[in-house]
């Protein structure tokens, strides 16, 4: 990766890091450690792979000096219990990635752990806390579903001016245990059921994880969070592809690099959000 970040001092903060992850993810699974280990400007802790059984993704685990967690032990329900899709498509395995990411206060053992997509790279410093405050990247356009989905369950508009869905988010454990109790308080029922209960399942994009704790937070506290451009670049090659000299040249104006290989990422409809933040 970009040897941006080569000479920094990691901080005083101890996270922990989730990646939800498939067999499918091997391709750039390694190198999204290798990245974090290196631009993460906190001190990593442990890094835990959440995923079905594999004893490839054990091994990398082993290789990489990371944890390896059964996707079963994380939630009561499995992808079976979701059924979230129609005669074209099936979004349960997607939805069901976001779930375990909103009951990873359950795994970390860190008062804060960063989750990340198992398909993002980064390619330069980055730091999740200053001064008290949790930076999150933003971008500003979002899929409209999520925010419906958000009002049904907040029972209030999502107030963030911008996207937070940007592959990664650093999480505060008893914020986010907050937000799962509030969703509870509110529907009378399990968080994760009211979730994809409240999801409009004509639709491929019915939920996001970052989309709801972030606006949660900007709905009560917005002083404490810092908000900086993502600039992510998403690409449709192999991430082993790429030479240094490539990434450095990416890393001169993008954060981080996304090798998407699902279609239904390019084909998604975007709606932009109108705000006067920069």
């Amino acid at each position: 990766m970009s040897a941006q970040s080569d000479g920094l001092q990691k901080g005083s903060l101890s996270i922990d890091v989730l990646i939800p992850a498939i067999e499918k993810d091997l391709a750039t699974l390694p190198l999204v450690i290798d990245s974090l280990r290196r631009h993460v400007q906190h001190r990593i802790a442990t890094i835990y792979i959440v995923s079905p059984q594999s004893t490839k993704l054990r091994r990398l685990c082993a290789n990489k000096k990371c944890t390896f967690i059964d996707e079963k032990t994380v939630l009561p329900i499995t992808k079976k219990h979701i059924h979230y899709g129609t005669t074209r498509w099936d979004r349960s395995g997607w939805l069901y990635q976001q779930l375990l990411k909103m009951n990873g206060d359950k795994i970390s053992k860190s008062s804060f752990f960063l989750v990340i997509d198992a398909d993002t790279i980064l390619i330069r410093p980055h730091t999740f806390r200053k001064d008290g405050k949790t930076i999150f990247y933003y971008r500003s356009w979002s899929q409209p579903e999520y925010f419906q989905t958000y009002r049904k369950l907040m029972g209030a508009k999502a107030p963030s001016p911008k996207s937070f869905v940007t592959h990664y988010m650093l999480f505060e454990k008893t914020r986010l245990a907050q937000l799962k109790q509030v969703i509870e308080a509110k529907h009378g029922k399990p968080w994760y059921n009211a979730i994809i209960q409240s999801i409009d399942r004509t639709k491929q994009f019915g939920f996001s994880e970052y989309e709801t704790y972030a606006n949660y937070l900007y709905s009560n506290q917005p002083s404490r969070m810092i908000l900086r451009k993502s600039l992510n670049k998403a690409l449709h090659s192999r991430a082993s592809s790429l030479s240094q000299k490539q990434l450095d040249i990416y890393a001169q104006s993008y954060r981080s690099l996304s090798f998407h290989q699902r279609k239904m990422y390019q084909l998604a409809p975007q709606t932009r959000i109108q705000s006067s933040l920069k």
